[in-house]
């Protein structure tokens, strides 16, 4: 997988600014950053419903095992 690096990056920042100008890049990186701000709170809601899941089915595997011991 590639990665970016901060030369990269730069080249990128200074095309947005050619292309956007000056006075919309600002309000464009406000937005990007909401845009991933949100979908990092999805993502982190997803993991935390999988966890729950898992230790869910993990506590139900427990008992029936302590059923079958008895």
């Amino acid at each position: 997988m590639p990665t970016i690096g901060w030369f990269e990056i730069l080249i990128i920042v200074a095309v947005a600014i050619v292309v956007l100008g000056p006075k919309d890049f600002p309000v464009m990186l406000k937005k990007v950053g909401s845009w991933i701000g949100a979908a990092k709170k999805h993502i982190s809601n997803i993991q935390n419903e999988v966890s729950n899941i898992d230790i869910e089915d993990n506590h139900i595997e427990k008992k029936e095992d302590k059923k079958d011991e008895s």
